[in-house]
C-alpha cells in the first residue's frame, strides 16, 4: 500500500516538472509579432464642428391691443391657423372716468355752437334774399355753419371711441376692440384668458401682449459658436441639422448670420450665428426644437487617404511603412506629404499611390 502511494506521488511530481518545462520553453521561444495592413484609398476628407442651438422662426410677432379694457371673447388658441386680419380677441372698454366727461362736455358744446350757428345760417339766408347783406357775409356763416356740424360729428365720434371703443359711424373693420392678426401663421402662445384686464401698447407702455403669432413655414438654426472657430465661416455655409425631437431626421440649412460682437459665456467668447432651415412640408416643427448643426469648415474630395493613427512624426517630418513585399512582409520606411486631417483619416498629398499597402497597428494576440 505504502509503495503504491509512494508511485503515484512520483508520477504526479514528474507531470508536473514537465509541465513546467513545456511552458518555460515555449515562452523562451521568439514570438511571432504580426501587424494590420492598410491599404491606401481615394476618399473624401472633412473637417467639421458641431454647434449647439435651438429652430426659431424668423418672424414671431406679439399682437397687442390699441385700447385698454378687459377680454371678453377670444376667438383662437395656441396651434390654429390664422392669416392678416382675422380676429384674435375682442376687448370691452373700461372708459376713463375723467376722459369720459371730458368728451360729454365737448359734445354739448359742439351742439350749442352748432344751434347758434344755424340761427345766423338761417338769418343770413333771408337777408341775402332781401339783398341786405353782402354774398361774402352769407358765405362765411354758411362756413361757420358746416364747421361747426362737422365739430359735432367729430365730438359724437370722440365720445363713441372713449365709451365704446370705435366711432360712432365707423365700419365694424375699424374698431379697435377686435384685436387682429397682423401676419399670416400659426398662434404659438395665447397668454391672456376671458376676464383679463389688458392695456394698449404706446410710446411709454409696451402693452399686454394677446397672442404670439409666427410664420412657422420659415425657421431658422439658432446657435453659437466659440472664437475660436467662427474665424473659419462665411455666409453660405452649408450646415446639417439634426433635431433630436424627430428621432434624429436630418436636414439642411445655409448659413447667413453671423454676429459681429461676441458675448462672454462661462468665460469664453461666444458668437451667434443664425442658418436658413430647409424643413419639408410634411414635417411637423415646432418653435424651439433643440438641435445641432455639422459645419463642414473645410473640405477635400477624391484624394489619397490613410488612418491618421500609421503615420509616424519626427523632426516635423512624416512617415509611414510601406509595405514593398506582401509575402515576407518586408517594408519601407517612407517619408510623405499629409494634408487635412478629420482626426481619423489624413489626406497624402506626396509619397504614395493608390493601391499602396502600408503596416499598421499590432496585433495583440
Amino acid at each position: 500500500m505504502k509503495k503504491a502511494r509512494k508511485w503515484i506521488l512520483l508520477a504526479i511530481l514528474a507531470v508536473v516538472v514537465a509541465g513546467v518545462f513545456m511552458y518555460l520553453w515555449k515562452q523562451s521561444r521568439p514570438k511571432e509579432v504580426k501587424y494590420e495592413t492598410k491599404i491606401v484609398t481615394v476618399g473624401t476628407i472633412q473637417k467639421t464642428t458641431i454647434v449647439t442651438g435651438k429652430i426659431e422662426p424668423r418672424d414671431e410677432v406679439e399682437i397687442k391691443p390699441q385700447i385698454s379694457g378687459i377680454i371678453t371673447e377670444l376667438y383662437k388658441q395656441a396651434g390654429d391657423k390664422v392669416r392678416v386680419g382675422d380676429a384674435i380677441a375682442k376687448i370691452k372698454v373700461i372708459p376713463d372716468m375723467a376722459q369720459l366727461n371730458s368728451a360729454e362736455s365737448r359734445v354739448r358744446l359742439a351742439k350749442y355752437n352748432l344751434e347758434n350757428a344755424r340761427q345766423v345760417f338761417e338769418r343770413d339766408s333771408l337777408l341775402l334774399a332781401q339783398e341786405v347783406i353782402a354774398h361774402e357775409t352769407y358765405e362765411k356763416s354758411r362756413l361757420q355753419y358746416i364747421s361747426n356740424l362737422e365739430e359735432l360729428q367729430a365730438a359724437e365720434d370722440h365720445l363713441s371711441i372713449t365709451r365704446d371703443g370705435v366711432a360712432k359711424k365707423a365700419e365694424t373693420d375699424f374698431t379697435n376692440t377686435i384685436v387682429k392678426s397682423t401676419i399670416t401663421g400659426t398662434v404659438l402662445d395665447v397668454p391672456v384668458k376671458v376676464g383679463n384686464s389688458v392695456v394698449l401698447t404706446n410710446t411709454f407702455n409696451d402693452g399686454t401682449t394677446i397672442a404670439t403669432v409666427a410664420d412657422m413655414q420659415d425657421l431658422l438654426f439658432v446657435g453659437s459658436i466659440d472664437e475660436t472657430e467662427v474665424g473659419k465661416l462665411r455666409e453660405g455655409m452649408r450646415m446639417d441639422l439634426v433635431i433630436g425631437a424627430l428621432n434624429d431626421q436630418r436636414f439642411t440649412a445655409t448659413l447667413e448670420y453671423i454676429a459681429p460682437k461676441g458675448t462672454e459665456q462661462n468665460g469664453a467668447m461666444m458668437f451667434e450665428i443664425k442658418g436658413a432651415a430647409t424643413i419639408p412640408d410634411t414635417v411637423i416643427i415646432r418653435a424651439g426644437y433643440s438641435a445641432n448643426a455639422e459645419i463642414v469648415l473645410n473640405e477635400r474630395v477624391n484624394v489619397l487617404t490613410i488612418p491618421e493613427a500609421n503615420v509616424e512624426m519626427e523632426d516635423n517630418k512624416s512617415f509611414v511603412q510601406l509595405i514593398t513585399d506582401t509575402t515576407t512582409q518586408e517594408v519601407t520606411r517612407t517619408e510623405i506629404q499629409t494634408g487635412l486631417s478629420d482626426g481619423l483619416t489624413i489626406e497624402v498629398t506626396e509619397g504614395l499611390n493608390e493601391g499602396d499597402i502600408i503596416r499598421g497597428n499590432q496585433i495583440t494576440q
